[in-house]
């Protein structure tokens, strides 16, 4: 079984009708523009519609003609908006494709969570610092991940008792939006829940605790279940972990199952080159051959179907025209360099926190907000929705200068002004590929987890980051950092009210050597 096979690129050839009509005028400009047209356009049509009789609504109107030759600056544009909007969807058909490559649940190179398609695999442990799966990967829960067709198979997750541990299992459809609520957060109790397609029509199981509808057929689950950093938790936590499964609704039985995680076999794989990043998810040079499959599979938002209408378009003609599709390929390479690659860095993602940071803006609930549905694809994919985890993050100082391992820093909360949080909180330390720098300590983060955090004097809690020791006993509250430039991310799960709406900040990042 070859798991890191190259990228499936497979293409559906359903061309079907437009589903609506816009102006095109400005689709390369930005992605609130088509929004702004098509609710124009909805805005005249209801206009038009009250001063004479109704003529059939959307149906009736004029769709894009097909028997045009598209001009190469119009086409480019069409792409150029075709990309961005699509980058995440086809970033989760490839994490499918590869992760469903699991011939049974497990862990690929000891390292990944994976699953046959409608499974889940778990870790038992924090994962590796070698993973390359996703960016800004975090080290202070024990994660799950599984690929699901719920138009195809709806499949049972199972959600067992975690007593006063916290827990959150989020679940994206292929927009990269949470659908249902699972976790600590909501008052889930143990039983067993049903996660279903657009198109599922079946009636809810006797044993099934609740059914959970997703938006989109191709879907997925990432499991986050709180673990602090000592041995002891690591032992207790292994029992509840090892009843998070997820199998088709065929294989229920009213009972839970139980998979002792630690003990499952490796699934086994070439070795991971950590120093590249993380995998190459979107290629654009296939892009197109996969945009079809979005379309397709993925129905559009209301105040979409004029945006659905011109990427249709696009697709049709650029199937009978090779010079045409080369146009979109070129496209492809050349958004990839000028709007994806920008949002590596973090001022480029959500909005500013106060002292230098930046925090995530509507995650993982985007709706028709594209620019931070692709720039958190690109940055750090499958976040929690804001009000079970916010995020900030950070390059600079609090002088605004580059984060470098050749510099030291501290960072102090006040007392009393650590994250407020119902759940936990952390400070994670990444390099420049948004990963783990690998260190002696095998330290990433430090936050809640940590049993031995020294606070001063004053109740304060003060931090170390850098490549050099800041030596004594300020070594415990020390994160190692690379040679070379990294950045800065703290979690707060299930935030206060200071989280939710901003009042806290994050604290001043100081050089101190």
């Amino acid at each position: 079984m070859k798991i890191f096979d190259d990228l499936t690129t497979t293409r559906r050839d359903a061309m079907k009708g437009s589903l609506g009509a816009a102006s095109l005028a400005a689709m390369g400009t930005g992605v609130a523009v088509p929004v702004a047209i098509t609710m124009a356009s909805v805005a005249a049509t209801t206009d038009a519609a009250q001063a004479q009789p109704a003529s059939g609504g959307a149906a009736s109107l004029t769709q894009p003609a097909t028997n045009i030759d598209m001009h190469p600056g119009y086409a480019r544009a069409s792409a150029q908006m075709a990309y961005l909007w699509g980058w995440p969807m086809v970033n989760m058909i490839n994490r499918r494709n590869r992760i469903t490559q699991a011939p049974y649940p497990g862990l690929v190179g000891g390292i990944l969570p994976a699953a046959p398609r409608g499974q889940i695999g778990m870790l038992h442990d924090y994962i590796e610092p070698s993973e390359t799966f996703v960016t800004c990967p975090n080290q202070d829960v024990v994660y799950g991940l599984g690929f699901f067709d719920l138009d195809e198979e709806p499949v049972v997750i199972q959600v067992p008792n975690f007593g006063n541990r916290f827990w959150v299992y989020a679940l994206y459809d292929q927009r990269t939006d949470q659908f249902g609520r699972l976790g600590k957060p909501y008052g889930t109790k143990p039983g067993f829940y049903l996660l279903v397609g657009p198109k599922w029509k079946g009636r809810k199981p006797a044993g099934i605790t609740e059914v959970v509808r997703s938006s989109t057929r191709l879907a997925n689950a990432i499991p986050r279940i709180f673990q602090d950093d000592t041995p002891e938790d690591r032992r207790a936590i292994q029992s509840v972990i090892n009843q998070v499964l997820v199998y088709p609704l065929k294989d229920f039985t009213g009972k839970m199952k139980t998979i002792e995680w630690a003990k499952v076999t490796n699934i086994p794989a070439p070795p991971q080159d950590a120093s590249s990043g993380e995998t190459k998810w979107v290629v654009p040079e296939k892009f197109f051959d996969q945009f079809g499959e979005v379309l397709d599979n993925v129905d559009p938002l209301p105040g979409e179907e004029a945006m659905y209408g011109q990427f249709r378009l696009l697709m049709t003609l650029a199937a009978k025209d090779p010079e045409l599709k080369k146009l979109l390929v070129e496209t492809a390479v050349e958004s990839e360099e000028k709007i994806i690659h920008p949002f590596f860095l973090w001022k480029n993602n959500g909005h500013a926190a106060g002292n230098g940071w930046n925090r995530s803006t509507n995650n993982a609930q985007w709706g028709i907000d594209y620019y931070n549905r692709t720039g958190t694809s690109k940055s750090n994919m499958f976040d929690n929705r804001p009000n079970e985890t916010q995020y900030f993050y950070t390059d600079f100082d609090g002088a605004g200068g580059q984060l470098t391992g050749g510099t030291s820093y501290e960072i102090t909360f006040p007392a009393g002004q650590e994250p407020p949080v119902n759940g936990f909180w952390s400070l994670t330390l990444y390099n420049d590929k948004h990963l783990f720098h690998a260190n002696p300590l095998k330290r990433y983060s430090l936050g809640t987890k940590n049993k031995n955090l020294k606070r001063n004097a004053d109740g304060s809690l003060t931090l170390y980051a850098g490549a050099k020791s800041p030596g004594g006993d300020k070594e415990t509250n020390w994160i190692p950092a690379p040679d070379g430039t990294f950045s800065l991310y703290i979690r707060a799960y299930w935030g206060k009210q200071g989280i939710l709406d901003g009042s806290w900040k994050p604290p001043v990042i100081r050089k101190t050597g």
